[in-house]
């Protein structure tokens, strides 16, 4: 059997007997085939498992630090939005409200020992999840009833929000990124 032909990642499993050549040596070429997905990520996870209570901290700090942001982000967008009756400002303040929650289910997934519970994971991929379709149901119902009435005034101080928002955020959302996919969480990389 070819290594291309092989089973699962392209290894073949520990489990099988090694091939002898002819003078009863095991073939180094089948030795070599013979590492099972858990031998060759081992001491990766097992630094993992050693930093994963640091890796926790952080994921942490990062959505209390984001929950900072978006507190304040909600408030200057939802008042710029009414004041400009900017549906889309207000729809950009709600995000951020729902940010915050979705930071709140990642503090609560990485405290009182839920990080390594699938159950836990899960749901908070679900409230996570049902956050943002509330968001988009806003969205579209609030831009049918104004697609009919006036049009929003211009907000220099959304403008001025959205001039902070656009680079300082993607920062943020890379190093959510980078921790969660290192503790192996989906919820977190959202």
């Amino acid at each position: 059997m070819s290594f291309a032909s092989s089973r699962g990642c392209g290894l073949r499993r520990a489990a099988r007997p090694t091939r002898r050549l002819a003078d009863g040596a095991d073939d180094p070429r089948r030795a070599a085939l013979e590492l099972t997905p858990t031998a060759l990520y081992a001491p990766d996870m097992a630094t993992i498992a050693a930093d994963r209570p640091q890796l926790e901290r952080r994921a942490r700090l990062l959505a209390w630090g984001g929950n900072t942001w978006h507190l304040v982000e909600f408030a200057i967008a939802v008042g710029a939005g009414i004041a400009a009756s900017s549906v889309a400002l207000v729809a950009f303040g709600i995000d951020s409200l729902i940010e915050v929650a979705a930071g709140g289910v990642i503090i609560w997934l990485f405290s009182g020992g839920r990080g390594e519970s699938d159950s836990a994971e899960r749901r908070a991929q679900q409230v996570i999840a049902v956050s943002f379709y509330a968001l988009a149901v806003y969205v579209v119902v609030a831009s049918v009833r104004s697609f009919a009435g006036s049009h929003p005034d211009a907000s220099y101080v959304g403008i001025g929000l959205a001039l902070v928002t656009a680079p300082t955020m993607p920062l943020l959302a890379r190093a959510k990124r980078r921790v969660g996919r290192q503790l192996g969480s989906r919820a977190t990389e959202s």
